[in-house]
């Protein structure tokens, strides 16, 4: 039985100041549609029900949870008393899934991203299934066709291609960090590499089987907090041995580590939507290449990124590469080529004494 998992803990800190700690990016609109969580959601439609759809946040984050999806059930909204990165992330979820069914298929996906083509996810997600099914020992990962030479994006080398499935997959030759931006264009130009989306496909026991190899501190309080499972004793468990795993991504955890991993060449277009500069491959820039989300009269202005709403006009005069977000409480304009600064800003918010306004 397939399952989807849906890893909703993060905190978006680059969309400040509409990205706020309790209201991070996963909870936003940024495509007009739905918030980026409902699409999440939706996208896997009927294939997947919300009986069968986990969603593994933070404990201020629950009740928006609820009140953005509330088709799934409470009792599948599991709360990380801690942020510990996406390996106890998965590792609580499968414990979960194998006490229901020891031989559960995990969908797990960020609650962030964009993608345009439900249909072709599904498509993808039911061909990386059956590769599992085909070897239950496999990790299957979703790569993306670079379209430009991200820096930005982890990228993982494809090996040799998998017989059968109408889909096409591979195994991965190899992971590689992000890279510099001549490093990118190469792997860009060389069609054999693939950027690394977060998106996976397993055995509840097998990715618990590869945590007892490589990460055994963290398999071994898994698997004390697998005993309070369906029992009233969880949510004390829980507080007392999830802050105790290593806080680390299930990429350095495991993947990176690990044999048989393959990856299924995603059919669909794909977007994290890290931070404002994802603005222009969601919405089309106007006429100035400008990207407007919200009321907005300018004059000389040029490439611009700027998002408000509809009751609060925003009026920039001969200004480029700027980005420009209204909140009710606070405004950030930034250089759209610094943005990587939002953290130095953050911290020294922090600094302040203004985290009322993080």
């Amino acid at each position: 039985m397939l399952h989807s998992v849906i890893m909703a803990g993060g905190s978006g800190t680059r969309f400040w100041p509409q990205s706020r700690k309790n209201l991070p990016k996963q909870f936003l609109n940024f495509t007009g549609e739905a918030t980026l969580i409902q699409q999440t959601v939706a996208r896997c439609g009927d294939w997947i029900s919300p009986a069968r759809t986990w969603i593994v946040t933070g404990a201020s984050h629950v009740s928006e949870t609820q009140r953005q999806v509330p088709a799934v059930p409470i009792a599948q909204v599991l709360v990380e008393p801690a942020a510990r990165n996406t390996a106890p992330c998965v590792g609580i979820a499968a414990i979960q899934l194998a006490a229901i069914d020891p031989s559960a298929c995990m969908l797990v996906m960020p609650a962030d991203h964009v993608i345009k083509s439900s249909s072709e996810f599904v498509r993808a997600a039911q061909a990386a299934a059956e590769f599992v099914d085909q070897k239950p020992a496999r990790l299957m990962l979703f790569g993306v066709k670079p379209t430009f030479p991200s820096t930005g994006f982890g990228y993982m080398q494809r090996g040799a291609q998998l017989p059968g499935n109408t889909v096409p997959a591979y195994d991965v030759a190899a992971f590689k960090e992000k890279p510099d931006l001549a490093t990118a264009q190469t792997y860009l130009s060389s069609g054999q590499y693939y950027w690394n989306c977060g998106i996976f496909v397993w055995r509840a026991a097998t990715i618990l089987d590869a945590l007892a190899t490589f990460e055994p501190e963290m398999y071994r309080l898994l698997m004390e907090l697998a005993k309070h499972v369906g029992r009233s004793t969880w949510t004390t468990a829980l507080a007392e041995l999830f802050p105790q795993m290593p806080s680390i991504s299930i990429d350095y955890a495991v993947l990176e580590r690990a044999d048989d991993v393959c990856a299924v060449e995603a059919p669909f277009d794909w977007d994290d939507v890290g931070s404002w500069q994802a603005m222009p491959r969601l919405k089309q820039a106007d006429s100035h290449d400008n990207v407007v989300d919200g009321l907005h009269v300018g004059v000389e202005t040029t490439s611009c990124i700027i998002r408000t709403s509809s009751e609060h006009l925003v009026t920039t005069i001969g200004v480029k590469d700027l980005i420009v977000v209204h909140t009710p409480t606070a405004t950030l304009v930034a250089d759209k080529h610094d943005e990587s600064s939002i953290r130095i800003l953050i911290q020294k918010l922090k600094d302040m004494g203004l985290e009322g306004y993080l």
